[in-house]
Order: C-alpha cells, then sequence, then structure tokens
C-alpha cells in the first residue's frame, strides 16, 4: 500500500516534532502493511507553515538515510498539503509549493468548518491548466457534512477524493464517519492516506481495510490502495 497523506517530515508542521518520532511513526505505518509513502507537510500562506521545498527535501534526504540504518524498507516521496489559494500556480511556478512525488496531482485543503469563497472556481482552474486535484479528506468538511451534492458537483468536475483511514475508525466523529461510508458506497475515492501526525495514527489502518471490504471487492480495494497511488508516485 501506497500513503498519500501523512505529516512525517520532523519540525516542519504540526506533524513529527523530530527524527526518532518520524523514524517511529514510519516504523508503525509499515507494521500496517505501508511501503510507500508521500511526506505532504502544510502549505498554508502567510502562516509559519511556509517551508522551502529545498529545506523539505534536504529533511526528506536524512529521513532515508535514517530509515535504511533502522533497516526500514520504506520509499519515501515529497508533496505538500496545499491550503487552498488563488495563486497556487504561481507558488508552484516558484518552486514553492510541491506537486506529490513530481507528478501533476495536488493534494489540496480547504477549510474545516467554512466556505472558502470561490474555491470551485480556483479547483476548476487547476484542472484547465492539467493539474489533477486530489482533495485532502473531503469526508471532514463541514460543507459537505451538511450539504453532499458539494462532493457530487467536486466529482463531476473531475476532483479526485482522498480520504483518511481513521475516518472509517470514528477518529474526526460521527459525520465525518458517516460521510466516508456514503463514498465508499457510491464508489467515489480514489485513494486513502493515514494522515499521520504521531504514533498511533496507523492503528485505524487494519480496522479500515476489513470495513472497507462491505463496499469493495479486495480488486477494487486494490485500486484504491496501491493502483491509483502508484499513478501518482510513478
Amino acid at each position: 500500500m501506497i500513503d498519500l497523506h501523512s505529516h512525517i517530515l520532523p519540525g516542519i508542521d504540526d506533524g513529527a516534532r523530530n527524527f526518532d518520532e518520524s523514524i517511529e511513526i514510519i516504523r508503525e505505518l509499515h507494521s500496517h502493511g505501508i511501503r510507500g509513502v508521500v511526506a505532504t507537510p502544510h502549505y498554508i500562506k502567510e502562516t509559519k507553515f511556509i517551508f522551502p521545498i529545498v529545506d523539505n527535501k534536504a529533511i526528506l534526504e536524512e529521513l532515508k538515510k535514517g530509515l535504511k540504518a533502522k533497516r526500514i524498507d520504506m520509499d519515501l516521496y515529497l508533496g505538500n498539503e496545499i491550503y487552498i489559494d488563488k495563486d497556487i500556480m504561481k507558488l508552484i511556478a516558484n518552486g514553492e509549493i510541491s506537486p506529490l512525488a513530481d507528478s501533476r496531482f495536488l493534494l489540496i485543503e480547504l477549510p474545516l468548518d467554512e466556505e472558502f469563497p470561490n474555491y470551485d472556481d480556483y479547483l476548476s482552474n487547476l484542472i484547465a491548466n492539467g493539474y489533477e486535484v486530489v482533495l485532502a479528506h473531503p469526508e471532514r468538511y463541514l460543507i459537505a457534512q451538511e450539504n453532499y451534492s458539494v462532493l457530487d458537483d467536486l466529482h463531476e468536475l473531475g476532483v479526485l477524493f482522498q480520504c483518511n483511514f481513521g475516518s472509517i475508525g470514528g477518529k474526526y466523529g460521527k459525520s465525518a464517519q458517516k460521510l466516508v461510508k456514503k463514498l465508499a458506497k457510491d464508489k467515489k475515492i480514489f485513494a486513502f492516506g493515514s494522515d499521520s501526525h504521531r504514533v498511533g495514527g496507523g492503528r485505524y489502518i487494519d480496522y479500515a481495510l476489513k470495513k472497507l471490504l462491505k463496499y469493495y471487492s479486495e480488486e477494487e480495494l486494490k485500486e484504491l490502495l496501491v493502483e491509483n497511488p502508484k499513478r501518482i508516485v510513478s
């Protein structure tokens, strides 16, 4: 399996606080069957979460060396979880934010508890300019929980949905749990991620995999967990 959403880079955002914690998070993910992880530190303009790509790459390389020393076999890739903004294409062009694994796929985050003005126009513009928009944890957004047609419209637009394993297990509350199950039932999920920030985030993975077999065949589940993420990292 390949994890498309994680906060494993130490000292970058609200995720891992140091290299030891990063390695323990990755060790845990490995124990649950993950063999590739995309590090997606937050990028939120005009906040402290704006680490330059060159720094992120350097930290990622150090982390790879640490994993090798610990004999943990995990492929690591770089991306960002990009907070929605009208200037995303400019930020990419200026080398300030990173698509997922140097691809044309962008992991985009919306506000959790409020609506962002013209967010659908911004996403549509990215798609029109050749990018693949992957929406991080759509099941967690209040606007989607209150009105499922929001996700219908985005899906019709071509937005891909990355859901969190933890949502299946109720980590983010009943509303997110209900919505992720609805998305699974409707076969609208593109991929899953751990969204790991600390050790312990991987504990939902095994439970989620069992529950997802209610909605997907093993072959369909392999597409979400392996084949679709491979399209990005390869």
